[in-house]
């Protein structure tokens, strides 16, 4: 059975805030199907007129009708098909924007999990498919299907033997495109999901492009793609079989009904049953059987795909957020407070959880002080900077800041008071205006102009071509990295938090560059509370605390003096052996 429930229970949803317009889309097909029934009827008075003697004072107004309802009609199906499209892309667009919300809100293992490539098919490819399924599939086949049901009834005006055979073929024809769509519709979500993963290795592969050539594995990748094209093709080829074949039962019970209407046609003629003009037009109105089945049978073609993408749209909509819901708790203004308390995590692999990453942390950091994390490469650093921004949740234990819980405050409150610069930052193809203020237009010119001259950039906005105007490209917009990292703090400072975390954002620059970015640290360290992640000694000369992280556990936190005074110290240690070195 096709899951009618589920399917209207997705068509009202997003086609509800348009029913004026679906409504302006019915009623102009019922106006197209009316006219459509009409006009055989003036043929059928035209033929029987003239072959009667009628003169041209009644045929010619016969013929002038006709042409006017076909203009008419014609009218009708280019309106309705502007209202279909209309309809269609506002409902898949309405579509397209809950996704890529729900998507963006999901904690960060479920996108370690899928490729940005995968995700992109999904939310566009799979809802892409349904643009026919929101804009006219179910009116186009209930108009159909009224179009046929008034044929029938027309036709049984004339003769009931041909409309009742023309009623059972209509009913065998819907009967078995029914029925094979529900062996083609699990065809379809196999081609989708292959195409997603390819589409997913695809995006892999040319983010990482400048790698695989330099190291000589792009014959490698060829072969892994080729391998993967291999496995889509006989997906493809079966999901055409469904199209296939829908088209050959349709071909072949349409040649059956036309071979009915042959023969009932020509007996009932001859008998004197009907005239000229009424075996045209049950002729004709056969005909025109042929025309709604066919679209109802591609309907059901585009259900098959439409299906399938319900299918995986429904399924990513299901996927749950492991961040618990959040509270209404507010965080207040100023540097804030850092708590971790007896936290513990561990991050997801293939079979579930794996091996723990924290065990069992706790600290407490004051407001407006400025920590340094030092440990080895997987000693928990980043991880710490993901769970006081809630990109992960911690299995045990529980993070404050501001003395309140990170669960019990809204997530766009954290982040907005909790801002992180990591080493890769990310520009997005639009203005420098833009990049800054993310998309926010309440952020003036004159509050940019002030934070850009704050952090020495000035000399570089002269530079642009059209200042604030200039348009930078995705990733690194055409820019160093120093400058990217300058114009990461430029959108820290826009959002004033109380807490700034450092992830390494100064581990690549040169050290003119870096001499910059201190400044700029400095000021951007300015009554918040700071967690500097650093591999370089001066990076953490700032800095009011040391905590030392080794195998995901707090070995030393204290005073970053007391500790470098204290030759049994970690801290110490590695100052004298030599920070970069021992951390590397």
């Amino acid at each position: 059975m096709i899951p009618v429930r589920r399917y209207l229970r997705l068509l009202s949803r997003y086609l509800r805030p348009m029913r004026r317009r679906v409504g302006l889309l019915g009623a102009v097909l019922i106006g197209d199907i009316v006219l459509r029934l009409l006009n055989p009827q003036l043929i059928k008075a035209f033929i029987d007129g003239a072959i009667a003697g009628a003169g041209s004072e009644r045929l010619v107004p016969i013929a002038g009708w006709f042409i006017a309802i076909a203009v008419a009609q014609q009218g009708m199906a280019v309106w309705s098909t502007y209202l279909a499209e209309d309809v269609g892309w506002s409902a898949t667009n309405a579509l397209r924007a809950e996704l890529t919300d729900h998507v963006v809100r999901l904690d960060l293992s479920f996108h370690k999990q899928h490729s940005p490539g995968e995700l992109i098919e999904r939310i566009d490819g799979d809802v892409t498919n349904l643009s026919n399924f929101f804009s006219a599939m179910t009116i186009k086949v209930i108009g159909n299907g009224v179009l046929i049901l008034g044929i029938l009834i027309l036709l049984i005006r004339e003769s009931w033997l041909i409309g009742a055979a023309i009623a059972l073929f209509a009913v065998i024809s819907l009967l078995a495109m029914s029925r094979l769509h529900q062996v083609a519709v699990p065809w379809w979500k196999a081609v989708r999901r292959a195409a997603a993963e390819t589409y997913g290795f695809v995006g892999e592969q040319v983010e990482g492009t400048e790698d695989i050539v330099a190291n000589g594995a792009a014959a490698y990748m060829q072969e892994r793609f080729a391998g993967m094209l291999r496995r889509w093709l006989p997906l493809e080829i079966r999901g055409w079989m469904g199209f296939g074949l829908l088209w050959a039962t349709n071909v072949v019970l349409f040649g059956l009904s036309t071979t009915i209407v042959f023969v009932a046609g020509s007996y009932l003629f001859g008998i004197g049953a009907l005239t000229i003009g009424a075996a045209y037009l049950v002729f004709h109105y056969t005909e025109m059987t042929r025309r709604p089945i066919e679209q109802i049978r591609r309907q059901l073609e585009d259900l098959q795909r439409a299906g399938a993408a319900i299918a995986r749209i429904e399924e990513l909509l299901a996927t749950e957020n492991r961040l618990r819901p959040s509270g209404d708790s507010q965080l207040p203004q100023g540097p804030l407070s850092v708590e971790f308390d007896h936290v513990s995590f561990r991050y997801d692999d293939a079979e579930g959880l794996g091996e723990p990453v924290l065990h069992d942390v706790s600290m407490s950091i004051a407001p407006g002080r400025v920590v340094g994390l030092l440990g080895r490469t997987g000693s928990g650093k980043t991880t710490i900077a993901r769970l006081l921004t809630r990109l992960y949740e911690p299995q045990e234990g529980e993070i404050r800041v501001g003395g309140v819980a990170t669960w019990d405050t809204p997530l766009e409150v954290l982040r907005a008071r909790v801002g992180m610069v990591t080493q890769d930052v990310q520009l997005f193809r639009a203005s420098i205006r833009d990049n800054l203020t993310f998309f926010d237009p309440s952020i003036d010119d004159d509050r940019l102009y002030e934070v850009i001259e704050r952090l020495e950039l000035g000399e570089w906005l002269a530079s642009m071509p059209q200042g604030l105007d200039t348009l930078l490209e995705s990733g690194s917009g055409g820019l160093s990295a120093g400058q990217g990292q300058l114009l990461a703090f430029c959108r820290i400072f826009l959002a004033d938090p109380g807490v700034v975390v450092l992830d390494e954002a100064s581990s690549r620059l040169d050290p003119a560059t870096e001499e910059l970015i201190e400044r700029a640290v400095d000021h951007l360290l300015e009554n918040r509370t700071g967690l500097i992640i650093a591999h370089r000694l001066h990076t953490v000369t700032r800095c009011d605390d040391i905590v030392v992280l080794e195998d995901g556990r707090i070995v030393e936190f204290g005073a970053r003096l007391a500790l470098a005074a204290d030759e049994n110290s970690r801290f110490a240690r590695l100052l004298a052996a030599g920070m970069e070195e021992v951390l590397a």
